[in-house]
């Protein structure tokens, strides 16, 4: 394999498929990326195993010319130390030649450098295909619904299956659901076709996707029973699924309510964030409580001191209530409804209560409350 690369798109490329790559593989090829050049440009292959991706630079984009004076072929490479060099070289271009399958020559007129390299057929084979269910949506929406749930999952191991993103397909639309067994996120987005899947999507895979795209565009996404492809822009990202049932969260979302707060979002997410810096002894625990007469988050510590502030802009109705929860779970769900005003909906003591955007009745958050004496 020869070729002469612009050097940034070169980059670009390296960086996105390394992010597949584990820092420290117990399996040496795992550890290389995947270089091969085709009649359709330069395929940049990354993976851990668990998760692969796949992303193309094309000979042209936008009617320029990214590769040049090149020779059809492939070659395994260590991640990190081509992505480094590729990213500290100045030149515009940079150009890669394969000598003898096992050394790569890098050079962009300025550096030169040679690289160990392992053959190219030592690379396991990775299934790349889109199988099973196979559907569209706008990037835009997908983006969105990640935003909205994947930061409710769990990012501890001992309970795999929290880590996950429950995507359950039916009629025509998708549910995505994310917990960690104290909060919960949930999201309905419509599709335009008659699917049925129900499929646990590592939420990092979600969160790393949403990351790449740049631009909008349609994803093709395939689920089968053991996998999740996700395609767009050049690119492909595929995982396994994680295995086990999702928790039966459909009916713990309560139907009825007695206390209603509306509230502006920047204001209560910036006095909770400056409360909470005195919740330290207890995950950020902050109180609420609330009248008609006035709204006030407060927190104490035996070892600091305490803190309260009160809310300037609120309509409140039901009886005097107060609450105690993690400010960190509320702040997240207020952000997720992305709106300048959110309501949260209390049905008691020690209930879970919902946040929600009163324009958007496609996402529900969920908190659980935190006992204090």
């Amino acid at each position: 394999m020869r070729l002469k690369i612009n050097r940034e798109a070169f980059v670009k490329g390296l960086n996105t498929a390394s992010k597949a790559i584990g820092s420290k593989s117990p399996i040496p090829v795992m550890s290389q990326i995947k270089l091969t050049l085709t009649d359709k440009g330069l395929d940049l292959l990354g993976s851990n195993n668990e998760i692969a991706i796949k992303t193309t630079i094309p000979f042209m984009i936008d009617g320029r010319t990214i590769i040049s004076d090149y020779k059809e072929g492939g070659a395994l490479v260590n991640s990190r130390i081509i992505t480094e060099i590729a990213r500290r070289m100045e030149g515009e271009s940079v150009t890669l030649d394969i000598v003898d399958e096992t050394i790569i020559e890098l050079g962009d007129g300025k550096s030169s450098f040679k690289l160990n390299a392992m053959r190219f057929e030592e690379y396991p084979e990775l299934d790349l295909d889109a199988d099973g269910v196979v559907i569209e949506m706008p990037s835009k929406t997908f983006v969105k619904m990640v935003e909205q749930t994947a930061f409710a999952a769990s990012n501890k191991e001992q309970r795999p299956i929290l880590t996950a993103v429950n995507l359950e397909a039916f009629d025509s639309k998708i549910i995505a659901t994310a917990t960690d067994s104290a909060r919960l996120s949930r999201k309905e987005i419509t599709i335009d076709k008659l699917v049925k899947f129900n499929a646990n999507v590592p939420a990092k895979v979600l969160i790393e996707v949403a990351h790449l795209i740049e631009k909008e565009s349609d994803l093709l996404i395939s689920v089968s029973d053991k996998k999740i492809l996700i395609a767009f822009d050049h690119t492909l990202v595929t995982s396994r699924l994680i295995g086990g049932e999702y928790p039966n969260t459909h009916n713990i979302i309560p139907k009825t309510f007695n206390f209603f707060l509306d509230v502006n979002s920047r204001e209560i997410i910036a006095a909770m964030d400056r409360v909470s810096l005195l919740s330290i002894e207890r995950e950020n625990v902050v109180q609420l409580k609330m009248s008609e007469a006035g709204v006030e988050i407060s927190s104490k510590s035996a070892q600091v001191g305490s803190a309260s502030e009160r809310i300037s802009t609120f309509a409140y109705t039901g009886d005097d209530f107060s609450v105690s929860f993690n400010s960190d779970y509320v702040m997240a769900a207020i952000r997720a409804a992305q709106c300048d005003d959110v309501t949260i909906a209390f049905l008691g003591e020690m209930k879970p209560f919902v946040v929600k955007n009163k324009k958007d009745d496609s996402l529900v958050q969920l908190v659980t409350p935190v006992r204090t004496y």
